[in-house]
C-alpha cells in the first residue's frame, strides 16, 4: 500500500496541470478607413437669357391669348411694330411676345407674321395659357310669374350664355331652390367664343325661387337669378 503514494501524487498533479486555462492571443483589426462616397457637384451653368427682337412685316396682325386662331383676340399690331419675343411654342409656329399695348402683358403672336434678328428656336418653349370661362350670363323666361292659383305647375326655362377665351371642355350642373339639381353637363369648345346651355324646371306653386348655374371646369363659376311666382285665388 506504501507504493501507490507516490503514484497517486503523481496522478494528481498532472490533474491539476490539465485544469489551468491557457489565455489565447486575439489579434486587434487594425480600423477600417472608409472613403467618402459624397459626389462633388460641378457649378451649374447659369442660363443666358434670349433677347430676340421682332418686326410686323404684314399690315395687320392678331395677337393672340394662346398660341393659335382658336384662342381669343387680344391685341391688333400695324406693320413695323417692334416687339420683344419672351417665348414660342414646341414647333416654333407661334411666338410669346410682349403685348405693347399691355404693359407687363403677354400675348402670342404667328411667326409667319414677323421677321426675326435671331433665331427663334433659341427661345425657350412656353406651355399654352390655361383656358378659362370668362363670363356667365344667365336668365330665367318668364322672369316673374302670376296667374291663377288653380293654374299649376308652371314651367320655367333658363338660359345661360358661357364665354371661354380658347378650347377648353365645359362642365357644368343646375340645382334649383326646390331642392332639384341636374346630372353633370358638357360641352366642348374648339375655339374662343360664347355657348348656349338651356334647362328648365316645373313650379308647383308660389314662391320665391332661384336657379343657380354652377361652372365646374375649366374653372369655377357660379351664377344665379331669382324670379318671384305668385298667384291670385
Amino acid at each position: 500500500m506504501k507504493r501507490l503514494v507516490p503514484f497517486i501524487g503523481i496522478f494528481t498533479i498532472l490533474l491539476t496541470a490539465c485544469s489551468i486555462a491557457v489565455p489565447i492571443a486575439t489579434a486587434t483589426p487594425a480600423p477600417t478607413t472608409i472613403p467618402s462616397l459624397t459626389p462633388t457637384l460641378a457649378p451649374s451653368p447659369t442660363a443666358t437669357p434670349v433677347n430676340i427682337t421682332l418686326r410686323v412685316k404684314d399690315e395687320l396682325v392678331n395677337c393672340r391669348f394662346g398660341p393659335g386662331i382658336t384662342y381669343v383676340l387680344v391685341n391688333e399690331l400695324h406693320r413695323d411694330q417692334s416687339l420683344h419675343a419672351a417665348g414660342r411654342n414646341d414647333s416654333a409656329t407661334w411666338l410669346y411676345v410682349r403685348d405693347p399695348g399691355n404693359p407687363g402683358g403677354f400675348c402670342w403672336l404667328s411667326a409667319a407674321v414677323v421677321e426675326a434678328a435671331g433665331m427663334v428656336d433659341q427661345l425657350p418653349v412656353t406651355p399654352p395659357p390655361f383656358v378659362t370661362v370668362t363670363d356667365v350670363s344667365l336668365r330665367a323666361e318668364p322672369n316673374r310669374i302670376l296667374v291663377n292659383c288653380s293654374q299649376f305647375p308652371q314651367t320655367v326655362f333658363f338660359e345661360a350664355q358661357v364665354t371661354t377665351n380658347g378650347p377648353t371642355l365645359l362642365t357644368w350642373s343646375w340645382e334649383a331652390s326646390t331642392g332639384a339639381a341636374s346630372d353633370v353637363g358638357t360641352m366642348v369648345f374648339e375655339e374662343a367664343g360664347t355657348q348656349i346651355i338651356n334647362e328648365f324646371y316645373p313650379i308647383g306653386g308660389p314662391n320665391e325661387y332661384w336657379v343657380k348655374l354652377h361652372i365646374l371646369t375649366p374653372n369655377v363659376l357660379d351664377e344665379q337669378v331669382n324670379f318671384p311666382v305668385s298667384c291670385t285665388p
